[in-house]
């Protein structure tokens, strides 16, 4: 129980099941339920209007919104789930800049932790192609795609020229066929604002592996799909996929090799890490709930969304007999987890969740679309215009709802900026400045990179198995960090700097990156590790064994 003795319900993930989950039980159980909500970011993103954000249709801001305002009554904490201990009924977080340890504990677990995206099975596509998942890639792919036209505009070599003006999306389900329809849409319309690149020089492909294009819609949609998309320049190519990835080519797997600098992967959904490490009940990492959306076995565990396998029926045997992963059906399994988290409050037996989905719908850019409402298949202007309403009346939030509405307007009168937006990566390795008696980081903490000492001195303390507290001293040519980076642990110890001090910072995936693959590192990294456990700096024994982290 909280400490104000209410019933904590803690929600992990704020995508569509959790936000909606918090929210309904807020409704629900608020006045008798302390819910707190866990999530990397403070806000909510409306995926279906990525396409329109990568392609400048809609701004950046109006593709999500803050938790906090979505969420009254809830606690909101912004941090990162690093494990759960089920044992216990509690959850292990790092939150803040230091990365610090915490633990939150529940009486009520609520899971939705959605899906991550795996494209490791396809050769150099991880390294070279672009996603669409979060805010974040969408912004990547604008910048992107108009990076390869403020190239391709400039540059005097052919072969160039047709890499940068080839743009090619993987997926032929509603993320690819949405996003290759807005891309189009974006590049022809700036290319006025490009005197050397005629439109016959553009090529956009979309790749898919099945037979025909939106698996999910009757085959007759799929057909009007690229029938269109073939009159407005776009080559689809089915039955087919991509065996490898390089930064200015892709090979299919009929063994074509195509030149392109732009690859947009939609495929490659899978379970979250999390949610494959949690040892619940799964079928190919998807934690398996009863009707009820409890996880089989727990009666204070629940699942919903992506992340969940829920069965529609008695005795499934088929896909179909379980919930897809669509924000449709996430947003009616958050309600009805909230009706029977109350009822298990009061003691009753839940009910079983059963929902018949009511349509789908899918924009094709340019103005058309695909859908099909209460059995009624509509293509496009009128599948196009019902998609808008659709998803402008499910956006949380009435400003939200004007700006979006007015920005579609003024995209119709006005046409699209090619300002490329947001911030530039932050570098890998840099220069960082400490005061006498500044702390560096803490025992317990998230390791974030590597340190290596180019002024000053720092203090390195940790325990030993005994619990005395051992001190040595890191000067310059120094570093530390280096061990829970590279054995994958906790910090061993706390780091302070004894004098005005500078490091040199390395971010933790490019140390990584260089220490496993580079050999010299690779060597004295292994070497360092092994004799840093045993021995101090001077060659003497140490009394236990830590590095510095």
């Amino acid at each position: 129980m909280s400490e104000t003795g209410k019933t904590r319900i803690l929600v992990l993930g704020g995508g569509f099941a959790g936000m909606f989950a918090a929210r309904e039980l807020r409704r629900e159980v608020g006045e008798r339920a302390a819910i707190e909500l866990i999530n990397d970011v403070n806000y909510f993103v409306f995926q279906p209007l990525l396409p329109e954000v990568a392609a400048g249709s809609i701004s950046i801001r109006d593709a999500v919104s803050p938790l906090r305002r979505l969420l009254p009554g809830v606690r909101v904490r912004q941090a990162m789930i690093y494990d759960i201990d089920l044992a216990r009924k509690v959850v292990v977080i790092f939150q803040g800049v230091q990365r610090r340890y915490v633990e939150v504990g529940y009486d009520h677990l609520v899971l939705a932790l959605g899906q991550q995206i795996d494209l490791s099975r396809f050769p150099g596509l991880s390294a070279h192609a672009l996603t669409m998942k979060t805010l974040s890639d969408a912004m990547a792919l604008r910048n992107h795609v108009i990076d390869k036209l403020e190239h391709a505009d400039i540059t005097t070599l052919p072969e160039v020229k047709r890499e940068c003006l080839t743009f090619t999306v993987i997926g032929g389900g509603f993320s690819g066929v949405e996003t290759v329809g807005e891309m189009r849409d974006l590049i022809f319309g700036s290319l006025h604002f490009y005197p050397n690149i005629r439109k016959d020089e553009i090529r956009i492909l979309l790749i898919e592996f099945a037979d025909r294009l939106l698996g999910e819609l009757p085959a007759s949609l799929g057909a009007y799909a690229q029938s269109f998309f073939a009159k407005q320049g776009i080559e689809v190519m089915l039955k087919t996929g991509v065996s490898e990835a390089t930064g200015t080519a892709i090979v299919t797997t009929g063994g074509e090799v195509i030149g392109t600098r732009t690859v947009v992967a939609t495929i490659g959904n899978a379970p979250s890490k999390m949610a494959e490490k949690l040892g619940l009940p799964n079928d190919r990492g998807r934690i398996r709930t009863d009707r009820t959306l409890r996880v089989e076995g727990y009666s204070d565990i629940w699942s919903l969304g992506d992340a969940a396998l829920i069965p529609l029926v008695d005795a499934p045997s088929a896909r179909h007999d379980y919930a897809p992963p669509t924000a449709q059906f996430a947003v009616r399994e958050a309600r009805h987890l909230a009706k029977n988290l109350r009822a298990t409050l009061d003691a009753r037996a839940p009910d079983p969740f059963q929902y018949k989905s009511k349509g789908a719908l899918a924009s094709l850019g340019a103005g058309r679309g695909v859908a099909e409402v209460y059995g009624i298949r509509l293509t496009g202007f009128p599948a196009w215009l019902l998609w808008r309403t659709y998803y402008l009346s499910f956006v949380p939030g009435f400003a939200t709802k004007m700006r979006i509405g007015s920005q579609w307007l003024l995209d119709m009168l006005l046409g699209r900026s090619t300002v490329q937006t947001g911030t530039k990566p932050s570098e890998g390795t840099r220069y960082v400045r400490y005061r006498a008696g500044d702390r560096v980081f803490e025992e317990g903490n998230r390791s974030d990179g590597f340190y290596v000492v180019t002024k000053g001195l720092f203090e390195f303390t940790w325990r030993d198995a005994e619990g005395k507290v051992n001190r040595r001293e890191i000067g310059p040519d120094g570093h530390f960090g280096e061990r829970a980076l590279l054995i994958e642990g906790l910090r061993t110890g706390t780091v302070r700097a004894i004098e005005d001090s500078e490091v040199l910072f390395v971010m933790a995936k490019d140390f990584q990156r260089l220490a496993r693959t580079l050999p010299p590192l690779r060597d004295y990294f292994g070497n360092y590790l092994e004799h840093s456990l045993n021995m101090q700096p001077n060659g003497s024994p140490k009394p236990t064994g830590p590095d510095a982290g």
